[in-house]
């Protein structure tokens, strides 16, 4: 039962706060680590993964500091987003390679190879490979030593619907055998398909923590913003703001819309039509416009 634990950690780079503040427990299991581009993911794994120390705080393996402590890479395997590969090697080249870091030979390189189906592609040079190959490659490497705890930072990236099935396939029977595996992605489906619990991170900062049912369920319950266009807006605005399930309208000239805030989803999306229906309104837009990850993680944190 191998387990990472980061406790109230940040980590900044001169005047930019990188992670701030995080507290989280990662377990034996597949836990997915969800949030919009540059919102601390690659730092806070770095960090498990002892490539950064923390500014502040700490970040242990089963109680042992991570940050200069050689010993921990017994346990861990990391693939990382950036590529770090020799292209000059052939993929079983670069494999052994990190076999014998481990004092390993040949045999765990086959082993890792045969674990991610690169054995077909294991004599061509690294740099013929396809990006979704690249990836399996590295995922041998983390893989050769047999770790308990494996570090991904957005695997999927590049692979095609085949080869991420695989993968996935591949980190749902190392989560079942009770390794702990960690993988960060910016979209949120690739996480539910996979991770049996979520990590939510944004601007650096830990904003939720569950299973993907409880985080779907934090992202719909949030009020929902819509840009309205129609035949008559001040009417419809007139009618809709008697309803609870409406905290806000505004009028937007500039956009010739209303700009409407739904603090209950599902009762707003039924009403407006009816609404419009039983005064005589057109509706010509109705669009969200707030949906964009980085919007629905901000009222996650301000929550």
């Amino acid at each position: 039962m191998t387990t990472i634990e980061i406790d109230h950690t940040s980590r900044w780079f001169g005047n930019v706060v990188a992670v701030n503040d995080v507290s989280m427990t990662v377990g034996p299991g597949v836990t997915g680590l969800l949030g919009p581009n540059g919102a601390g993911k690659s730092t806070l794994i770095n960090m498990m993964a002892g490539f950064l120390a923390p500014s502040t705080g700490k970040v242990t393996l089963d109680g042992t500091q991570i940050w200069r402590n050689e010993a921990v890479y017994k346990a861990i395997g990391i693939v990382p987003e950036r590529e770090g590969m020799y292209d000059f090697l052939t993929g079983r080249e670069f494999v052994v390679a990190n076999a014998e870091l481990h004092g390993l030979g040949d045999a765990a390189a086959r082993t890792a190879l045969a674990t991610v189906e690169m054995e077909y592609a294991q004599d061509r040079k690294i740099s013929t490979y396809s990006k979704g190959m690249r990836q399996r490659v590295k995922m041998a490497s983390a893989l050769v030593h047999n770790p308990s705890v494996l570090l991904l930072d957005e695997p999927f990236n590049g692979m095609d619907p085949r080869q991420r099935m695989q993968l996935m396939e591949l980190l749902r029977r190392m989560g079942a055998e009770g390794r702990t595996v960690l993988f960060s992605s910016h979209i949120l489906e690739e996480v539910e398909q996979l991770a049996s619990h979520i990590e939510v991170i944004v601007a650096g900062r830990h904003a939720a923590s569950g299973d993907f049912r409880k985080i779907r369920r934090l992202m719909t319950d949030r009020p929902h913003r819509y840009l309205v266009r129609s035949s008559d807006d001040r009417a419809l605005a007139a009618a809709l703001i008697a309803d609870p399930s409406t905290a806000g309208i505004e009028v937007d000239l500039t956009e010739q819309a209303l700009r409407i805030q739904a603090v209950d989803f599902g009762r707003f999306t039924t009403l407006l039509p009816k609404v419009a229906r039983e005064h005589g309104i057109r509706l010509l837009t109705v669009s969200p416009s707030d949906e964009s990850l980085e919007s629905v993680f901000s009222y996650l944190v301000a929550a």
